[in-house]
């Protein structure tokens, strides 16, 4: 208990100082006050004096800062800047393509990844290890950018783009862990004394590997999250990647710190909830 609550209390610390250096970085950015529409010649002279004004409102980052998780406490996340809606709407209908995309992708990758290590290990064929180490090296060289061009290209959905970004991750870690639990003694004195491939599988290799590889779900739970809004930018997909570069192009300050926020807290409570996992798995065997 006592750890749970000294890791909840980091991310709450996490949360404001992220937000806060986020706000930080934005606000003093060259032309931070610059609106985008500014440059509309349709605009009176009144009208560019009322929008220098808003931009302008807050005189600092601490003060915009202050006042900003005032309104946090209460649920308000401000109004975007460029489309005067309120935040909270714009992320509800972002948020849902964006989850969708980053947790289909992420399960195909798990699928995909561990499903070929554990063959591969099985099987314990050198030149294979080779074959697929070269393979999933290559695909890990790419960036995600490349990726997001062949998916938009092929016509393939964004899901398989996330999945081939985050496979290479968890096929090498899984291979050299599993490679690495193989190569036991105890396991080879299983396989020489002829017990089954499948209780091998389960009872000597899966098993104690489950805490790395819950360690490493979470950590790719992040990685899932912050490859599907690049690539949400290079196939113009509605999610909130798409509103990520929308807002910054923009100077939409409200917008690009409720992002940091909600980036850091999936982050942060995907590395959390691991960490408890394995902690739990460790402690259930001692």
């Amino acid at each position: 208990m006592r750890t749970l609550a000294g890791k909840l209390a980091g991310l709450v610390l996490t949360l404001v100082v992220g937000g806060l250096l986020g706000a930080t970085l934005v606000r003093l950015a060259p032309g931070a006050d610059v609106d985008e529409r500014e440059q509309d010649a349709r605009l009176s002279e009144a009208s560019l004096a009322a929008l220098r004004r808003e931009n302008a409102a807050p005189d600092g980052v601490v003060s915009f800062y202050a006042g900003y998780l005032g309104r946090l406490i209460a649920g308000d996340f401000g109004k975007s800047r460029g489309t005067g809606q309120p935040v909270r709407e714009i992320l509800a209908e972002r948020a849902p393509l964006t989850l969708r995309s980053a947790g289909f992708g992420y399960l195909l990758a798990w699928v995909g990844g561990l499903a070929l290590a554990l063959l591969l290990a099985g099987l314990r064929s050198s030149w294979l290890d080779v074959v697929g180490a070269g393979a999933a090296g290559l695909l890990l060289s790419l960036p995600a950018a490349c990726i997001g061009f062949v998916a938009l290209w092929t016509g393939i959905g964004l899901e398989w783009a996330v999945g081939a970004v985050l496979f290479p991750k968890i096929f090498l870690f899984s291979s050299a862990l599993l490679g690495n639990l193989y190569g036991r003694p105890h396991v080879l004195q299983a396989l020489a004394k002829g017990l089954s491939s499948a209780r091998i599988l389960v009872f000597h290799v899966l098993w104690p590997a489950v805490p790395e590889l819950a360690a490493l779900a979470g950590a790719t739970t992040g990685l899932a999250f912050g490859a599907a809004i690049p690539l949400e930018v290079v196939c113009d997909s509605p999610g909130l990647g798409q509103l990520a570069w929308q807002a910054a192009t923009a100077r939409d300050l409200p917008v690009l710190v409720a992002l940091t926020l909600l980036v850091t807290l999936v982050v942060k409570t995907s590395d959390i909830l691991a960490e408890l996992v394995r902690s739990g798995l460790r402690e259930s065997r001692a």
